[in-house]
């Protein structure tokens, strides 16, 4: 970032692995501040410098830990601008030994809290952050699933149905949200290498065009694209980062 300019700003949940972790790196290399929140202490793995300083503990499935968290989030902009918001957290619980959750065996205490973080939390951070990211005219990108559109052999049905929820509540903030001059876009990625890959992904990937599993750094280059002026007339999308997985 010229050093002319001022310093934009993100605020990213889920920042504490994987997907969060390339995101932070990527926007990060580009001179951004970034605010990280999760639900851990900030970790000593995460190398980026002033990350401790900008960091927020936060548990989205509590709804006063949550509205305590915006808060600071709030205080930590000091009235400034938020020019990109990304709602990576997700959470996709599973039973003992991996096993799928389906809709005949999923507890309702799963169900409600995948849907406070996967849900509801992307909706009331956007809605709590609405004025700095209206003064930046900023753009805001919540991180869906393959999982959403299609039965998946091994996210659960509480996940994929909020994933499913989700992707039609970016169309809807797309829409509501345009009018402050901020963008909403999402991220769907497919069979990613990270940790919490399940057993069996492998043969997934054999039935994928490219033949291969995704990074965390490419789903991190589309988030950045959707918050960058290159995608200043981008709003209501939903990006497909799979391989060709839905194809």
């Amino acid at each position: 970032m010229p050093s002319n300019e001022p310093r934009k700003t993100l605020i990213l949940t889920g920042a504490s692995r994987g997907i969060g972790h390339a995101t932070v790196k990527r926007f990060s290399s580009a001179g951004w501040r970034v605010i990280t929140c999760s639900r851990m202490a900030f970790s000593e793995d995460c190398p980026w410098d002033g990350g401790e300083e900008n960091h927020v503990q936060i548990d989205l499935s509590d709804p006063e830990d949550r509205a305590r968290g915006i808060d600071d989030m709030r205080e930590r902009l000091e009235g400034g601008e938020l020019n990109a918001l990304v709602n990576n957290a997700g959470i996709s619980p599973k039973h003992e030994g991996g096993g799928r959750m389906s809709t005949l065996d999923t507890p309702l205490e799963a169900w409600q809290q995948v849907y406070e973080v996967n849900l509801v939390a992307p909706l009331l951070l956007a809605r709590g952050l609405l004025e700095p990211l209206r003064a930046a005219k900023g753009a805001i990108v919540n991180v869906t699933s393959i999982a959403g559109n299609r039965v998946h052999p091994f996210a659960g049905s509480a996940y994929a149905t909020s994933k499913a929820a989700l992707a039609a509540l970016t169309r809807e903030m797309a829409a509501d949200f345009g009018a402050e001059g901020i963008r909403v876009n999402a991220i769907a990625p497919g069979e990613i290498d990270t940790s919490i890959l399940s057993p069996g992904t492998e043969k997934i990937v054999e039935g994928l065009p490219l033949h291969r599993l995704g990074t965390p750094e490419e789903v991190a280059k589309a988030i950045y694209f959707l918050c960058s002026e290159q995608a200043s007339y981008v709003t209501g999308a939903e990006l497909h980062v799979n391989g060709g997985q839905h194809v």
